[in-house]
């Protein structure tokens, strides 16, 4: 985590890269951001630009590192993020590039399920068992479970489905609302998936998990 200006509640510190001046950390924050969304981007979960990452840098008041919008998920450079507070609106901090509008989805999910990093992606197994399954995907007797620290015998999980909007703030009320709290992960009808974990691992851990998982009961199914 940052320290923090009490003032404003923005990162303080200051180092170099390339051109930009930067608050301390956020360059890790940028690199750990491109790396993983060079990654998912190989498998083919970042298409077109789609999807975005993100890591929170401080709580008190929250701010989050985002991957910028609009950009190549799998040419992304340190600087292609962009500091957010807690309703998704950027701050003057760092590279200021642009954020999605989904980073507000991103603050919710860090402030209300505790996330320490989120991922969104938009695969094509989330998309078809949204639509398979529109009341949730549930699972069970599975040992992939054990990744999102469920039982593999003895327990059901569930993972909620809600139906798209380019409202945020209505989209991310009723993420929350329908979410299980045992289960990092929602389904968002025609569009993707929404993964989160206490850092950048986890939430990878999760989404590679939860992909799994729909790959699986769509050949099953």
């Amino acid at each position: 985590m940052e320290t923090v200006n009490p003032g404003t509640g923005d990162p303080v510190g200051a180092g170099d890269v390339g051109t930009d001046r930067w608050p301390v950390g956020l360059r890790a924050a940028g690199e750990a951001l491109a790396r993983e969304a060079a990654r998912y981007a190989s498998f083919g979960w970042m298409r077109a630009t789609s999807g975005n990452l993100s890591i929170v840098l401080c709580r008190a008041p929250l701010r989050l590192a985002v991957t910028a919008s609009g950009l190549d998920k799998s040419e992304l450079r340190p600087e292609d993020m962009a500091v957010v507070d807690a309703a998704g609106a950027l701050r003057p901090v760092g590279p200021t590039r642009q954020p999605s509008a989904e980073a507000a989805l991103h603050a919710r999910l860090a402030e209300v399920a505790g996330a320490g990093a989120v991922v969104h992606v938009h695969t094509i197994a989330s998309v078809r068992a949204a639509d398979r399954w529109p009341g949730g995907v549930e699972f069970e007797g599975l040992e992939m479970l054990k990744a999102l620290g469920r039982a593999a015998d003895g327990d059901r999980v569930r993972i909620p489905v809600v139906s798209n909007s380019q409202n945020m703030t209505d989209l991310g009320d009723r993420m929350i609302a329908i979410r299980d709290p045992g289960t990092p992960a929602v389904l968002v009808a025609r569009h993707g998936l929404y993964v989160w974990g206490d850092d950048l691992t986890a939430a990878r851990r999760h989404t590679e998990a939860v992909q799994w998982l729909l790959e699986w009961a769509l050949a099953s199914g």
